[in-house]
């Protein structure tokens, strides 16, 4: 039994959130309504508590002993945040942090994995701004349950209704009770870039932003996977998975993984890790005396290549996917890179493009494994992080236990 805050907002659909309500409470959940304010003025806070048989939060500043901190406790305690129906009004404000009601606070103070079900008009789903928020939330790990078409209540006909209360509970169970292929599976991953210091002051390294190893971590977690991220430098908040490794240099990289790839059943190497290093690493900083300056670098650790050899070794050891960042030819080079790492799968794409690939929230990757070349369209990267999981899962089923339990 999970107990799950029930987000409501002001909307038509909320009517819908009753049966929701409901349907969790069938599959043996709690259930706690938080509803906003515009929320109460389409269904009464008295109907949710009947249900829930639990008190309605609707007021950040109930009085009362220790309301100021509810948000805190519930925060905690709960397995699920569901926001249904979730307004364009709440998705803003939870793309941008913006914590002015209990409901808001909630989702920033929570480490629970979050599920939203948008219902909005047509024009407002589509419109510029929030599809941005969309993409955003995405990012952080929040999943969704897509809108329905037809009638709405301003009279249009479209893409935008709620839901139905069915669809949500399924999508809030496969949240709470996911039963794929990596559900106990331990899996690893690596992001963001490696930095190569020159001194004190000044570094060499590979453009990234650790966003698609993220994206993939949070993914996997939500399959249910026992995830360990390995992160080079970001500013990236870390999805709240098993364990999660800060590191800086290639060294320190490749020591993390290799230490604990041993245990692992997947490994997916999305890091930008820097392909060479300084020689030697001054230890004060270089004066800027002159008008050049001549480095002497030397390779880093090959890590996937390391894994790749170690399997072929052993005849054991995780499932390898590398990546790969091109700017020609490329999937002849991937292609070339899968061989010779002797990874299973190969994520490439094209960073001569300044639309895709570094510092923005989309991708547009070729993955190639043994059974050929599967390009994929243009798509957030939370949706490409679902595309190369699902071939991940693909590829284990049936596959021989190699790692101990």
């Amino acid at each position: 039994m999970s107990l799950i805050a029930l987000g409501v907002t002001g909307g038509i659909g909320a009517y819908k959130a009753v049966e929701v309500a409901r349907g969790l409470q069938k599959r043996g959940h709690e259930v706690v309504a938080v509803m906003t304010h515009s929320a109460t003025r389409f269904v009464g806070p008295i109907t949710f508590e009947a249900i829930t048989h639990r008190r309605v939060i609707t007021d950040q500043f109930e009085p009362g002993a220790n309301a100021d901190i509810e948000h805190i406790a519930l925060a905690s305690t709960i397995d699920l945040l569901l926001i249904a129906p979730a307004t364009a009004n709440i998705v803003a404000k939870l793309a941008h942090g913006i914590a002015d009601d209990f409901l808001s606070t909630l989702y920033t103070a929570t480490r629970a994995p979050v599920l939203l079900a948008p219902a909005m008009n047509t024009q407002m789903f589509e419109h510029e701004a929030v599809r941005a928020n969309l993409d955003t939330l995405a990012a952080r790990g929040v999943r969704f349950v897509d809108p329905g078409e037809g009638y709405l209540a301003c009279g249009w006909i479209g893409k935008g209704r709620l839901a139905e209360p069915d669809d949500i509970v399924a999508a809030a169970e496969t949240i709470l009770r996911p039963q794929g292929p990596l559900r106990g599976q331990r899996l690893l991953v690596t992001a963001g870039p490696t930095y190569e210091d020159v001194d004190p002051v000044r570094y060499i390294g590979n453009r990234s932003s650790g966003r698609m190893g993220y994206a993939i971590a949070a993914e996997a977690m939500h399959r249910g996977a026992e995830v360990t991220l390995v992160t080079g430098p970001t500013s990236l908040e870390a999805p709240p998975v098993r364990e999660v490794v800060r590191v800086r240099s290639a060294a320190e990289m490749h020591q993390a993984v290799m230490a604990r790839a041993g245990d692992m059943h997947v490994v997916v190497m999305a890091a930008a890790v820097a392909d060479y290093m300084p020689m030697e690493r001054a230890g004060q900083k270089v004066p800027k005396d002159g008008e050049t300056l001549t480095l002497v670098l030397k390779r880093t650790p090959d890590i996937l290549g390391d894994l790749g050899q170690r399997r072929l070794a052993s005849g054991t050891g995780p499932l390898l996917v590398g990546f790969a960042a091109e700017t020609q030819n490329v999937v002849a080079h991937a292609t070339a890179k899968r061989e010779r790492k002797h990874a299973d799968l190969i994520v490439a794409n094209d960073v001569s493009r300044t639309d895709i690939g570094f510092d923005v929230d989309v991708n547009e990757v070729t993955i190639v494994g043994a059974d050929g070349v599967e390009a994929l369209a243009l798509q957030s990267k939370s949706r490409v992080a679902v595309q190369i999981l699902n071939r991940v899962e693909a590829l284990l089923v049936g596959r021989p236990e190699q790692v101990s339990k």
